[in-house]
């Protein structure tokens, strides 16, 4: 685990993708919360208390303040005492924090900047989230996200993320949304996406997102901006255009 920043009470990784950011109380898969417990064991007991699923499992989430898709990279906070999970939980809270996400996405987008202001709520046909208003079921949540366009080349823009709230897989959705989905995302691309296609995936074995940059306030009031590398897979699709 590459750690980009770290004083007393906080470690910012660059989480990998295909790795959980804590278990799901089913699986024994390593996760990010595992490293963080044999890496800062005195911080095994920080956060939110365990959580027992249904089956009788037991999901544990220390330090955790935030989380990542399985399968997206980049920037990940972890916590190192109770008084920075507490404040930047709260940060989280009030959207006091800024990520910026960098994604990969099918088509050449038009715009150079869209400003999605879209309910994301449950489909009525599949079990995944969705902001297209007709296939809309239940309670949606508001949810905001602005796409600033960074390049296009061959049917594919390489865009910039801002959620401005923090909804279940926001960012993929509204990509969705927009017409333009993350490239190789199994659950958003439909017929776009072909796993025994790569060149439709641009090389990419799983979602093209990343966490690029984290920004939030410390416990000491400093200001902390974090930015994560690029993956290879993000760098070698970037190097075809």
């Amino acid at each position: 685990m590459e750690i980009l920043f770290e004083n007393d009470d906080v470690v910012v990784v660059n989480k990998p993708a295909g790795i959980m950011v804590h278990g799901d109380g089913r699986t024994d898969t390593e996760t990010v919360a595992d490293w963080f417990v044999s890496v800062y064991p005195d911080s095994a007991s920080v956060g939110e208390e365990p959580i027992e699923t249904k089956d009788g499992g037991v999901i544990t989430r220390p330090g955790i303040v935030h989380r990542l898709d399985k399968d997206t990279s980049g920037a990940l906070i972890l916590c190192k005492t109770n008084t920075a999970h507490t404040r930047i939980k709260e940060q989280f809270k009030e959207r006091e924090t800024k990520k910026t996400y960098h994604a990969l996405v099918y088509g050449e987008m038009k715009q150079d900047e869209v400003r999605v202001d879209a309910p994301i709520g449950r489909s009525k046909t599949f079990a995944k989230w969705t902001a297209i208003p007709k296939a809309l079921r239940g309670t949606t949540r508001e949810a905001q996200t602005i796409i600033t366009v960074l390049d296009r080349f061959n049917g594919f823009s390489y865009v910039q993320a801002e959620p401005k709230t923090g909804r279940t897989h926001q960012i993929r959705v509204h990509l969705q949304y927009l017409n333009y989905p993350i490239v190789a995302d199994f659950t958003y691309a439909g017929k776009r996406y072909d796993k025994d296609k790569p060149e439709l995936s641009l090389g990419f074995a799983r979602q093209a997102l990343h966490a690029y940059k984290i920004e939030f306030t410390d416990v000491s009031g400093d200001e902390i901006r974090v930015t994560a590398p690029l993956p290879d897979d993000f760098t070698h699709a970037l190097a075809r255009d």
